[in-house]
């Protein structure tokens, strides 16, 4: 779940694409890094760990030159939470720079890896995605875009790509469609970016979503779509609805005899909308998030998630005091971030807590770009509905089922991916290392 953007015919182009990762800041915070390429076809680099804010200074965008440019923010779901592993990668190629930046996972890369590595390759990182670079540099084709090809024939899973090789700009996603992107446009030039708020923050009028399989190559004002990539079944992560899924919660696990309903801000907002909604309950806003405070989940250690959950919300008193409460969740990790609410909850006057999670337990890992990385981390895949509503301290717990979920998707549901709730895995997945066991549960109260 990184945040890419690239940017074409725009006039100091890093200066928009640094809007645009502002935007998708929540998407990464671990680093962020930017590759501009001026009217020469000179690349220019610049990559920090933190912050959008932090790592790109006055000076810093001002010597990134150029038209051309593409950027990313990162959480790391394959490497090291380290500066040799931010993107964009640039290379020295023979058609001139080459410039990368990956959103999604390849499921393959650790073979691709030791295969690339026996024949002479040296990686600088370890990434998944330098992979793809090398890939390309060994292509014998001769065309760019062929070369591309000859490199996401070789690679599995989830991949949306923002590529610049000279001053050509490349927008790719993978076959499947796993991980989102966006064309916009900004007077003469062209933007693409991981969600359109991007798209609204530097003012481009939103052309469409890139839809699975699609290769683009862009130009300046020009924009080219080239042969697709081979047809694979389409699945889009099935959490691209939000609202709708709030609703079939509200039907599956009602909360009868309680007084409001409040999400866990901000990825849940629309889910307890949906549910307040189709309930008939008062929504109210009882967590105030701080927003200088990094995400939870996205941070890439255990104990900087514990420390950060107890600085990240502020429960409104006003709203809890002797309120029976139902609280919406997006999904269930690891259960820490919900425990420590329950209780923040609690402490604030609620008589009674009612949790409900707008999605079906979490019981495998996602390979595709989300940061479950061991089955053993999955609270869900080793622990029973009543031993996790203990641990967490509530009167009830309510999944959303997965036929809920798929109803709230509409369309067809082969075409969604929900392989860490079914198992039902799309692609070869890898063998899982370093798995943490999970032990048994405290419950948080007694209740």
């Amino acid at each position: 779940m990184c945040g890419i953007i690239g940017v074409s015919g725009i006039p100091d182009a890093s200066r928009v694409a640094y809007l645009g990762l502002y935007s998708l800041q929540h998407r990464g915070q671990e680093s962020a890094g930017m590759v501009a390429v001026d009217g020469e076809g000179v690349a220019r680099s610049h990559r920090g760990m933190g912050l959008v804010s932090d790592v790109f200074s006055e000076p810093a965008l001002a010597g990134l030159l150029g038209d051309v440019a593409i950027g990313h923010t990162r959480y790391s779901t394959a490497g090291s939470s380290v500066l040799a592993n931010a993107q964009p990668i640039l290379a020295g190629y023979r058609e001139g720079p080459l410039a990368l930046a990956h959103n999604g996972n390849l499921t393959n890369a650790a073979a691709l890896r030791s295969d690339l590595v026996a024949k002479g390759s040296i990686f600088q990182t370890s990434s998944d995605s330098e992979v793809l670079i090398h890939l390309i540099a060994r292509s014998e084709a001769r065309e760019p875009e062929d070369q591309l090809l000859d490199a996401l024939e070789r690679v599995e899973g989830a991949y949306s790509l923002v590529v610049t090789v000279g001053r050509t700009l490349y927008a790719i996603v993978d076959a499947r469609g796993f991980r989102p992107l966006w064309l916009g446009k900004v007077g003469d030039g062209h933007v693409v970016a991981s969600e359109t708020c991007a798209l609204d923050l530097i003012g481009a009028t939103v052309v469409r979503e890139i839809g699975p399989g699609e290769f683009l190559r862009i130009q300046g004002n020009e924009v080219d779509r080239l042969p697709s990539l081979p047809k694979k079944p389409h699945k889009r992560c099935i959490f691209r609805v939000r609202r709708a899924l709030g609703r079939e919660l509200a039907r599956e696990h009602p909360a009868p005899g309680t007084d409001c309903v409040f999400s866990v801000p901000d990825s849940s907002n629309a889910m307890a909308l949906g549910f307040a909604e189709e309930a008939g309950l008062k929504l109210e806003h009882a967590l105030i998030r701080n927003h200088y405070v990094g995400r939870t989940f996205i941070n890439p250690t255990q104990a900087g998630r514990n420390a950060k959950v107890k600085i990240k919300f502020n429960p409104v008193r006003e709203v809890l005091q002797g309120k029976k409460v139902v609280v919406v969740d997006d999904s269930l990790v690891r259960g820490t971030t919900s425990k420590g609410l329950v209780q923040m909850i609690r402490q604030a006057g609620a008589a009674e807590v009612h949790f409900r999670l707008a999605s079906a337990p979490i019981t495998g890992p996602c390979y595709y770009g989300i940061d479950t990385p061991t089955k053993g981390e999955l609270i869900a895949a080793t622990h029973s509905l009543e031993e996790i509503r203990r641990h967490l301290g509530v009167e009830s717990l309510g999944y959303l089922s997965l036929d809920g979920m798929r109803r709230a998707a509409g369309g067809n549901p082969v075409e969604f991916c929900d392989a860490c709730f079914s198992g039902d895995y799309p692609t070869a997945i890898p063998e899982e290392t370093g798995a943490r066991y999970a032990t048994p549960l405290q419950p948080s109260v007694a209740v």
